[in-house]
């Protein structure tokens, strides 16, 4: 389904994993990005609150949005692109 998505959109993802608990530093991004959880479950933490993904969920991120991230209990796996 993900890279369905990414194909239509004429983006070419990325994919990366990590493991359980990692938290990502907050941070943003020049450009918008496209991310689907693939296997395992991140939340996003953001401005207006957290957002929880697990596999099959998409999150679309506008450029220079602050954001940090954590990774589920059991890791996740994400395809990703940016704009």
């Amino acid at each position: 389904m993900a890279a369905a998505a990414f194909a239509a959109e004429t983006l070419t993802p990325s994919t990366w994993s990590t493991n359980a608990g990692y938290r990502f530093a907050q941070h943003r991004h020049d450009r918008a990005k496209v991310l689907f959880c693939v296997e395992g479950a991140i939340t996003f933490h953001l401005a207006d609150g957290d957002l929880t993904l697990r596999s099959g969920d998409r999150l679309d991120l506008p450029a220079a949005t602050t954001h940090a991230a954590t990774a589920g209990d059991r890791g996740v796996t994400c395809m990703e692109a940016f704009r």
